[in-house]
């Protein structure tokens, strides 16, 4: 009889927007002066809210929330204007972790509007990150998250239309969407290149392409996290069962016995220890053989803020 095995893909887990968020934390953390707040979530991450919260990074829902004069890291998912009104307004001293991706796209919605254009966001409104590109134009952005809005979706002129999108969306999904808007509007700006980014296309692609070789994917992730949702949708796509799993301590009650090739993955703000700490469970769970499976290699790494130095 063949080992049971577990077939861990990549790439997985921490993209470079999330390395680079979570390095600025633990930096400001080791070198500012605490208090440190950090407004809403740095990452859609359980485990690494959990251990900078340890550490004294204060978690906040609003800049109201902060005293004045603080200290705040905005998050990997990048604010509105908005927000950064108010915390100049509390003398609040900014440090931006956006990841430079998501930055791109707050870019594009701002040169638009400022030529007149009418702006389709395709994304998940309720998203922090498309609640901060959204506010860069808040009355010229229409944001559209099914084909169906996208067809019912009105402006005030047809020739002056351009899209964007959230930068974790499912790349089969937000296609279909865009197909609809380029179908009403033929004249519809889009970017250069794709605003979904590198590691949400290599994550996807490495699980479709390896969906048809297993029996069950398992994909490592916060409940929250819109790129480990796609990739379990991805998968279910395929035709292969998946799971959603938030902790290692998950997949004991994961219903496993008929499984004998499980795939292994995990979404770009979950940490490697959680990947490693699940492969040992797993292991005790009967899966005797570990493969390693890569798919795409990545290799980018962005730059601090330039108010902080790496050592």
């Amino acid at each position: 009889m063949n080992p049971r095995t577990i077939v861990l893909v990549s790439p997985h887990g921490f993209c470079a927007g999330v390395e680079r968020a979570v390095e600025v934390a633990e930096t400001l953390l080791r070198v500012y002066p605490k208090p440190v707040y950090c407004l809403r979530e740095i990452v859609h991450n359980t485990q690494i809210i959990r251990d900078l919260a340890g550490r004294g990074l204060i978690f906040v829902d609003a800049v109201a929330d902060i005293p004045e004069g603080s200290t705040v890291l905005f998050s990997a998912h990048g604010v509105s204007p908005a927000v950064r009104a108010a915390a100049e307004a509390r003398r609040l001293a900014a440090i931006d972790a956006t990841c430079p991706f998501v930055t791109k796209v707050h870019t594009e919605v701002k040169r638009y509007a400022a030529q007149g254009y009418t702006i389709f966001l395709i994304g998940h409104r309720a998203h922090d990150e498309v609640i901060g590109v959204a506010g860069e134009a808040p009355d010229r952005v229409i944001v559209v998250e099914t084909e169906a809005e996208a067809r019912a979706a009105t402006v005030p002129d047809s020739a002056r239309v351009a899209v964007m999108s959230q930068t974790t969306l499912s790349v089969d999904e937000t296609a279909r969407v865009l197909a609809v808007l380029r179908e009403r509007f033929p004249r519809l700006r889009t970017p250069a290149e794709s605003d979904i980014c590198y590691a949400t296309r290599n994550r996807q692609q490495a699980v479709r392409e390896t969906a048809h070789c297993v029996d069950h994917f398992i994909i490592l992730g916060a409940r929250n996290s819109s790129n480990s949702n796609r990739l379990v949708e991805v998968a279910l796509a395929e035709g292969c069962a998946a799971t959603l799993v938030t902790t290692p301590a998950e997949v004991s009650a994961l219903p496993l016995t008929g499984v004998a090739t499980l795939g292994l993955t995990a979404g770009a703000s979950t940490p490697e220890y959680v990947v490693t700490d699940t492969i040992d469970r797993l292991k005790a769970l009967g899966f005797e053989r570990l493969e390693l499976l890569e798919v795409v290699k990545e290799d980018l790494h962005f730059a601090l803020p330039r108010e902080l130095k790496r050592e």
